[in-house]
């Protein structure tokens, strides 16, 4: 029950973390900025709270994304922006699209951020680099609705990190992952390669691997063995992403749920994220 609650809680909150990514302003922040498009903006953006890192300790705690992508923006970025003046674009942007997206929304802002404060706060931070770093950032925020999507962010690193164990665990590169969610229908996969910047050699060496631990077939299709390795994959993510719930327990997490399903449902008719997206979430229903 624990670990079907954490993974609704992932579902009814990563919309609104997603508005950064699928909101039209949101994606032309990094050019407001000064940087070089989107993928610079959402590297400074997603690692911003870890300072001004390297493309070695970012490609690390982003997991999926080929080095040389990670190294056209990094450390490039922090010569244009702050880590903090990005934390702060991200925040007002983000705020902005989801008050664009749902109206009432600074109405709903205190009862949605009031569990999500504790779940984040009492969260344990050893191993969790992303999320460790995330996990202060609310209690500086005074606006309610920048608030709540940095709190929204929390969670989803807390769940990053887990999701990053759980891959390594069971010994997935970045790109190895990325081939076995395509594999099985979790993302597109020609979108997924080339985001992620890995080319078609580096793309099919990596489904060679996979072919030849049985997890595809020649056709880079998920076998059995593959399909029941990668639900083992979201099965750890959930399990380990529970924790999250552990302050609230489980009848405040279900309020929680109820209350976020129709700014959910705003944002996924407003195609945030879209049917088909990278970060996994399953096509809105209806």
């Amino acid at each position: 029950m624990t670990s079907s609650l954490a993974r609704a809680l992932w579902l009814r909150t990563e919309p609104l973390h997603a508005v950064v990514y699928f909101d039209p302003e949101c994606r032309a922040l990094g050019r407001a900025m000064g940087l070089k498009g989107f993928w610079m903006g959402y590297f400074a953006m997603r690692v911003g709270p870890l300072g001004a890192v390297g493309p070695a300790v970012a490609g690390s705690v982003l997991g999926a994304f080929a080095p040389r992508t990670v190294e056209r923006s990094l450390p490039a970025a922090w010569e244009v922006v702050t880590p903090e003046r990005a934390l702060d674009e991200r925040a007002r942007g983000a705020a902005a699209a989801l008050r664009r997206a749902v109206p009432g929304i600074d109405l709903l802002a205190e009862e949605l951020t009031a569990p999500m404060a504790l779940m984040v706060a009492d969260a344990p931070t050893l191993a969790r680099p992303l999320f460790a770093a995330n996990q202060p950032l609310a209690e500086r925020i005074a606006d309610p609705v920048q608030r709540l999507w940095q709190l929204t962010t929390g969670l989803r690193e807390f769940r990053g990190d887990a999701h990053l164990a759980a891959l390594a665990d069971r010994e997935l590169d970045g790109v190895e992952s990325l081939v076995l969610a395509a594999a099985t229908g979790r993302v597109p996969a020609e979108t997924m390669r080339t985001d992620r910047g890995w080319t078609e050699d580096e793309w099919a060496a990596a489904a060679e691997r996979l072919r030849g631990r049985g997890l595809v077939d020649g056709e880079a299709q998920a076998t059995a063995r593959g399909r029941e390795l990668r639900q083992a994959v979201e099965d750890a993510t959930d399990r380990l992403a529970a924790r999250l719930i552990r302050p609230v327990g489980a009848e405040a997490t279900q309020r929680l749920l109820d209350r976020l399903a129709e700014p959910v449902a705003l944002l996924r008719a407003a195609g945030i994220p879209p049917q088909a997206n990278p970060i996994g979430l399953p096509p809105r229903q209806g």
